[in-house]
């Protein structure tokens, strides 16, 4: 277990300000693995600390990047997110652009974490960014415009709730065969009876499953 620092940095996509949360794990001159976090369609802050901390405690660098930043938003509707989808998936890039320069950074060792909007948006980078080494998605999916525009994808971890009545489960499945057909490792827990969002021994599962996922594409085997 790592002590681990808390502050904000921020950085501009689009000439807006774009404020990052960092949770650094302590050492001396070391390089980590690196995960930037994205939130869901809820924005806030309050609901990344728990699970940054846990995995900054662990060894990962962790960035929350508050991309509701470049538009102003506060909360996303299906129109919001619509209109601002193409935006955000800019400021993302933006973000790991300014990341990967960050000395605690290993630019070699990048994921993502996305909760629901934000799991869309990290696949939808990961099909076009070759820096993102892995995914972690909870209750998202794969928007079905980026097979028109997919140039590669990582392996990725798919956690999703059976009972899903916000993004329905049907998301995770779709997903599971684009990267089958695709040859592309990943990894899969559906959640019988869970709904959007997790709570309890399913939320503590997922966490360990996360964990587990990240070490085993960021840590074992690395080049540093």
């Amino acid at each position: 277990m790592f002590p681990v620092t808390q502050s904000e940095i921020s950085f501009e996509s689009g000439g807006k300000p774009i404020r990052l949360d960092r949770f650094l794990p302590s050492g001396n001159g070391q390089r980590f693995p690196t995960v930037v976090a994205l939130y869901g369609s809820g924005g806030g802050f309050a609901s990344m600390s728990e699970p940054a901390s846990l995995l900054a405690s662990q060894g990962f660098a962790v960035y929350v990047l508050h991309y509701f930043d470049r538009t102003g938003t506060n909360a996303a509707d299906k129109e919001t997110i619509f209109r601002n989808f193409p935006l955000w998936m800019k400021t993302l890039w933006d973000a790991i652009s300014h990341v990967e320069q960050q000395p605690q950074v290993d630019a070699e060792r990048i994921a993502l974490l996305g909760f629901s909007l934000g799991a869309y948006l990290s696949l939808s980078n990961a099909a076009i960014d070759k820096r993102v080494q892995a995914v972690v998605e909870f209750f998202g999916g794969l928007p079905k415009e980026m097979k028109l525009f997919m140039r590669r994808l990582c392996p990725v971890l798919i956690l999703h709730g059976e009972a899903d009545s916000t993004v329905p489960v049907q998301e995770a499945y779709h997903l599971q065969a684009v990267l089958e057909k695709k040859q592309i490792p990943y990894e899969m827990q559906i959640y019988p009876g869970a709904g959007h969002g997790f709570s309890g021994e399913v939320w503590r599962d997922a966490g360990l499953r996360t964990l587990s996922f990240l070490k085993r594409y960021l840590v074992a085997g690395s080049k540093t």
